[in-house]
């Protein structure tokens, strides 16, 4: 769905962009050296944007020094108090996050939306589940979909009135209906972009899970201009998985897919292994190419002659299909057969 189109520094967010991965640093923002040095690694998996938690005067003058430094966007997370804000934002932050209902009144968005305007900053209304205000949760008898839009989308009519549109939304709760059901919504009734995630997902197992049915189905729909996974632990992680599941939704084609069986007491060759290698082999590669890794001459053939080129194992060896031309048998190692092929074919 073609949204409105912001920008967090040199990034675009919405408009037709491509979707863009974000992750949050979890050093404390005190330390500017340990934060920057997160902000490098988050860079440097893939992060397009990430986001500080500015809670304190002491972290909103850091962002001078992070901004300087920091090779991608910066966005000021920030509670409580506008003041932050407005200092992360004349100290060069590139986009400010604010929860509805916790940043003072209308007058104290006034003065954030005068802030903004002028530096031209961007921010994202953030709206979870576990923070909606007391009147939203009394009027539609606890968190729902309809209540997470209202809250967002009155804070949203705040900054209007205050002159103010360069506005990203996001509603997140910790399942995933209830995220998917209120992005859903929005995206009926606003044009504005949505930053899309399934908050306090959990560790590792339980976020994948959850963030990729939330995130993937909403990209699948259309609807999403930004995302982030909430992993417990390395934010690194996040971008990772973030990455991968734009890949899935077929929005990301820079890589190289390898795509392999499930095995049955068919197999002819250990397919763990050899899609195991293959896949550490190409994981760098920023290109676009599929690769097949199959057990048997059931399916394997098939999938093999689909794909850009790839392996069916066979009794004695296996067969080797590229770019659909006639397989030939080969023997030995399998992985390193098919790795050597894939770099002739992308040299």
């Amino acid at each position: 769905m073609l949204t409105k189109a912001v920008f967090a520094g040199k990034v675009q967010i919405g408009g037709g962009a491509p979707v863009s991965v974000q992750s949050m640093t979890n050093a404390d923002t005190r330390d500017a050296a340990a934060t920057l040095a997160q902000i490098r690694a988050l860079a440097a998996a893939g992060a397009e944007i990430v986001r500080v938690s500015v809670y304190d005067g002491v972290c909103a003058e850091n962002v001078r020094a992070l901004v300087d430094a920091s090779p991608v966007p910066l966005v000021a997370d920030i509670h409580f108090d506008h003041r932050l804000a407005i200092r992360a934002v004349e100290n060069g932050i590139a986009k400010v996050r604010i929860n509805p209902g916790n940043i003072g009144g209308e007058q104290n968005v006034k003065l954030l939306a005068d802030c903004l305007k002028a530096h031209r900053v961007p921010v994202r209304i953030g709206v979870n589940a576990g923070s909606l205000e007391r009147d939203i949760l009394r009027e539609f008898g606890g968190p729902t979909a309809e209540g997470m839009v209202k809250s967002g989308l009155n804070h949203a009519r705040m900054l209007e009135r205050a002159g103010f549109s360069d506005i990203v939304l996001s509603f997140k709760a910790s399942t995933v209906k209830l995220t998917v059901d209120a992005c859903r919504l929005a995206a009926r009734e606003t044009g504005y972009p949505q930053h899309i995630g399934v908050t306090e997902a959990g560790t590792y197992e339980s976020s994948i899970v959850k963030s990729a049915m939330g995130i993937g189905a909403l990209l699948v729909d259309g609807i999403g201009d930004t995302i982030r996974v909430s992993i417990t632990g390395d934010p690194v992680r996040e971008v990772e998985a973030g990455i991968e599941i734009l890949r899935a939704a077929g929005l990301r084609g820079d890589y190289v897919e390898v795509v392999s069986c499930p095995t049955c007491a068919r197999a002819s060759i250990d397919i763990e292994a050899v899609a195991t290698k293959v896949r550490e082999a190409t994981r760098g590669i920023k290109r676009p190419l599929r690769v097949a890794v199959m057990g048997c001459v059931v399916n394997g053939p098939g999938e093999a002659r689909e794909a850009d080129i790839g392996i069916a194992g066979g009794r004695d060896g296996g067969a080797l299909f590229v770019k659909g031309h006639m397989p030939r048998t080969v023997r030995g190692d399998l992985a390193e057969i098919l790795i050597s092929e894939i770099r002739k074919l992308l040299s």
